[in-house]
């Protein structure tokens, strides 16, 4: 089993940054891609970035390219998202995942979440 616990999220100005940090723990040598999510109220799950066990590999949505930016620390299991220019639309719970599959971006590939962290944007 692995357990992820987000933290980092709060209110911000739109146009403002957060920096989110996801800590893995228990059977964390399973892990390969690691990735966030997120989910705004009335939408459905949207993918936002993943990022591959070695950190050279990452995607990220287009409606974040440019602004996130993924990252991970192996020697502290923790992955970030750090989040700059940030807009009202990106008022969502961010969760993130964790995958064995060396490289995917399939919400159903991913086998472990944590319960999220809010992050509202005001306008």
């Amino acid at each position: 089993q692995v357990q992820l616990v987000e933290s980092g999220g709060g209110l911000v100005q739109a146009g403002g940054s957060l920096r989110l940090s996801c800590a893995a723990s228990g059977r964390t040598f399973s892990i390969s891609t690691m990735g966030w999510f997120r989910q705004a109220p009335g939408k459905e799950r949207e993918f936002v970035a993943t990022i591959n066990r070695s950190g050279e590999m990452t995607y990220y949505a287009d409606s974040v390219k440019g602004r996130f930016t993924i990252s991970r620390d192996n020697a502290k299991n923790t992955v970030y998202l750090q989040m700059a220019n940030l807009e009202p639309e990106d008022t969502a719970v961010y969760r993130c995942a964790a995958s064995a599959v060396p490289w995917t971006v399939a919400a159903h590939e991913f086998h472990s979440w944590g319960q999220g962290t809010q992050v509202t944007v005001s306008s």
